[in-house]
């Protein structure tokens, strides 16, 4: 069936409602074609502009309200004798007119902006604008003048109220003329710096995603190096080993391949990537390697960087364990704190020398910046060595689910 062209904005909403499209699918673009798209934003722009015009009205109403109280107070302690209707008919007279001599105001304000390289020609054209704006005032306030004195049964001539009109506004309808365009240049001013401040956030964080994604790039070679070093270490000393060992690579790869677009994913992922990874590593160590998890379940749903744990456990493993005959132990545990996620991951290794307990390698660096980059200040990760042999790293994060 062809979709069907709107040509009417005012039907679009029951057209709709029949075809059963709910407003969350029109506020996907996808769900309609172009032409109804385009008569969806019409709609829009209509329904917005009608519930705009009471606030104006009410705006403008209220404005003039103020202007007569004001001349009713100061005409009272003045002494003269002046009536609130009187006042207030006249004041009425005179914004509502401003109001709709504001709005062809607005769009030459729009057309015409005082930029750096057109504050001249704006200028020029907003000068005879300002004069034609003064004479439109005075001619259609002395109509509205000629209609109030015709319903008061005090009928004017239209050369008596425009002379008085002339003396008393001319000079204040080019004020107004000017607030009015000031009033325009200044909104413009604001979205204008709104835009940049939200294009500037949305760059930096463009850019905090770029520098993420190379670093996590940077990290998948270089586990992928160790990983088939591995592998070819087995190849002919143990070829089922090594075979083994390629197939878990493939399961791993396929899982840090499915999670690569996320900077953040539940902690119980990163735990079944390490489960894979551990995996492979058994296959290498064999019965020497102990692997203890102690995470309450209720922190499994806790937000942690992809590939936290991987490269800080492969560290306890090449340079902790490694070279170390005894059967080596690693242990993963997380606790909550204050709103803190604490993780923490020891082995019973060599431990590291005092010269090299600050000394980072690639695995470490690169987690290092990416929890600065995702985290700021609000993340810690200290290396220290254990009171009874190995290394113990703690990672603290902000909590979040």
């Amino acid at each position: 069936m062809p979709k069907r062209e709107f040509r009417n904005p005012r039907k679009i909403s029951k057209h709709w409602y029949e075809r059963g499209i709910s407003a969350a699918a029109i506020d996907c673009k996808d769900a309609l074609s172009d032409a109804d798209w385009r008569c969806y934003a019409r709609a829009r722009m209509l329904q917005s502009s009608l519930r705009r015009w009471p606030l104006l009205f009410a705006a403008w109403t209220l404005l003039a309200l103020s202007f007569a109280a004001q001349f009713y107070l100061s005409s009272s302690q003045a002494g003269l004798s002046v009536s609130w209707r009187q006042i207030l008919g006249g004041a009425l007279g005179d914004w509502y007119v401003v109001a709709i001599l504001a709005w062809p105001a607005l769009l030459l304000a729009r057309h015409c902006q005082f930029t750096r390289q057109r504050w001249f020609t704006s200028a020029l054209v907003h000068l005879p604008a300002a004069v034609v704006f003064s004479g439109a005032f005075m001619i259609l306030r002395a109509l509205v003048a000629m209609w109030q004195g015709w319903a008061a049964d005090r009928p004017i001539a239209f050369m008596d109220a425009l002379r008085p009109l002339a003396v008393k506004t001319w000079h204040f309808n080019l004020i107004i003329y000017a607030v009015i365009v000031a009033v325009a240049e200044g909104t413009r001013f604001y979205r204008e710096s709104q835009e940049r401040a939200v294009r500037a956030l949305e760059l930096e964080k463009r850019l905090a995603e770029a520098r993420l994604m190379a670093l996590q790039m940077q990290l998948n070679p270089h586990f992928l190096f160790n990983a088939l070093n591995s592998i070819a270490t087995l190849i002919h000393r143990d070829p089922k080993a090594a075979d083994r060992m390629l197939i878990r690579l493939a399961e791993l790869l396929r899982m840090t391949l499915d999670n690569t677009t996320s900077q953040e994913i539940p902690l119980r992922t990163e735990l079944a990537l390490l489960e894979r990874y551990l995996d492979i590593e058994r296959i290498r160590f064999g019965e020497r390697l102990t692997f203890n998890l102690a995470v309450p379940t209720d922190l499994q749903s806790a937000r942690v960087p992809t590939l936290l744990l991987q490269p800080i456990v492969e560290n306890a493993l090449r340079h902790g364990l490694g070279g170390v005959q005894r059967p080596g132990v690693v242990e993963v545990t997380a606790r909550q704190r204050n709103g803190t996620l604490c993780l923490q991951v020891g082995d019973n290794g060599k431990g590291l020398p005092h010269d090299q307990v600050q000394r980072d390698g690639i695995g470490l660096s690169n987690t290092r910046a990416r929890l600065q980059h995702l985290y700021g200040t609000r993340h810690q990760l200290l290396l220290e060595n254990r009171s009874d042999g190995g290394v113990l790293v703690t990672i603290e994060l902000p909590l979040r689910t």
